[in-house]
């Protein structure tokens, strides 16, 4: 291939690219979702702990098919987006540290909104789909955010589990659901293609770590460096003109 060949492969490559965070950007603003298909209609023998393969080459399915999970007013003016692994332990941390002191201040005052997408790292962190699934099983009964703190706290105790249905089983009684639905949903493969779904969107927006945070204002989608409360404030500030005003 030329150099000539090459720039261009290389343009079109980040014109892909552009399109795509576009793409991406305007679901997040405006909130696009769709329930995600079910693999199989029966409850599995076990729980589904892994992704599934998904036939969903068109950017678009796969971003309607991949759901975050929206703290917040939805109407907010800013997004911030965390994809994020829940056995991993620097998610932990921004859970636990950063995300309430957002929460606190710019989600509760309604000029930002969070969302959460799954992005377990199954490679080092084989439990980490199953607690993915587990926090959507959670959901469904508006318990969502008290279990995704649930699971941080405990991710000591539940990370290195050879069997930790139960232990998310038991998280889901602390938090006041009701212990049977909340089973029959994590034992079966009840949104694995929605878990997969996050994997796979992360992946074609180059997430390759976890804790990966994103700011969306004014139509523009920035990647965070430093996933502490000062770098995302600051980057907010900066995307909205907010910088110096009072």
């Amino acid at each position: 291939m030329s150099r000539g060949e090459d720039r261009r492969a290389a343009r079109e490559t980040e014109s892909d690219m552009k399109k795509f965070y576009y793409l991406f950007g305007v679901v997040v603003v405006i909130g696009i979702g769709v329930v995600g298909f079910n693999v199989g209609n029966s409850v599995l023998s076990s729980a589904a702990t892994a992704p599934i393969e998904l036939d969903l080459t068109d950017d678009e399915a796969l971003v309607a098919l991949a759901q975050g999970v929206t703290l917040g007013d939805d109407d907010a003016p800013v997004t911030v987006v965390e994809f994020g692994d829940y056995q991993c332990p620097g998610c932990g941390a921004f859970a636990l540290s950063v995300k309430p002191q957002l929460e606190g201040t710019m989600v509760a005052s309604g000029e930002v909104k969070f969302v959460f997408y799954d992005f377990p790292l199954i490679s080092i962190h084989p439990n980490a789909f199953l607690a993915a699934r587990a926090a959507r099983c959670s959901d469904e009964q508006d318990g969502y955010w008290e279990y995704h703190e649930t699971l941080f706290r405990n991710q000591a105790r539940w990370a290195t589990a050879t069997m930790p249905s139960s232990a998310f089983e038991d998280y889901a009684e602390e938090v006041g659901l009701d212990g049977g639905t909340f089973s029959a949903c994590l034992n079966s493969d009840k949104y694995a293609d929605v878990v997969s779904a996050n994997m796979e969107l992360g992946t074609r927006m180059g997430v390759n770590g976890t804790p990966t945070v994103m700011v969306n204002a004014n139509g523009n989608l920035r990647r965070i460096n430093s996933n502490d409360f000062q770098s995302i404030s600051s980057a907010i500030a900066a995307m909205t003109g907010s910088e110096g005003s009072n």
